[in-house]
């Protein structure tokens, strides 16, 4: 059987072996494939999954809509692509929202420091 240890997943995704046992466990990645000795054997694509994980995660997606996102992913089937569609579209949303809101607090802080420059001139 191919594939890298959990070690060696952990160590290139820079999650815990704690971690990635976990998400598993939770269903924030898709069931790992197992050595005949029952060890946890990662592909690349397993990798990529927990890259996408933290993504989504990063930019703060509930982690009940990502393990929902993974179960729709998993089943592979073209039915559930509107569901999939919706729930990136609704994050998408709340990210926009996000940045409008960031955006806000910059300009805020910038004429802050532009009073105190010329305050200080």
């Amino acid at each position: 059987m191919s594939g890298i240890t959990i070690q060696e997943a952990a160590q290139q995704t820079g999650l815990t072996t704690h971690t990635l046992r976990y998400y598993e466990q939770i269903g924030l990645l898709p069931a790992i494939e197992r050595a005949p000795n029952g060890h946890r054997r990662y592909k690349k694509t397993d990798l990529g999954w927990a890259d996408y994980v933290l993504c989504l995660k990063a930019v703060g997606m509930p982690l009940e809509d990502i393990k929902r996102y993974v179960k729709l992913q998993t089943e592979n089937d073209a039915a559930t692509l509107p569901e999939r569609v919706q729930l990136l579209e609704k994050h998408r949303a709340a990210i926009r929202q996000q940045i409008v809101d960031l955006q806000a607090n910059l300009d805020m802080i910038e004429n802050k420091i532009a009073r105190y420059r010329r305050a200080i001139e």
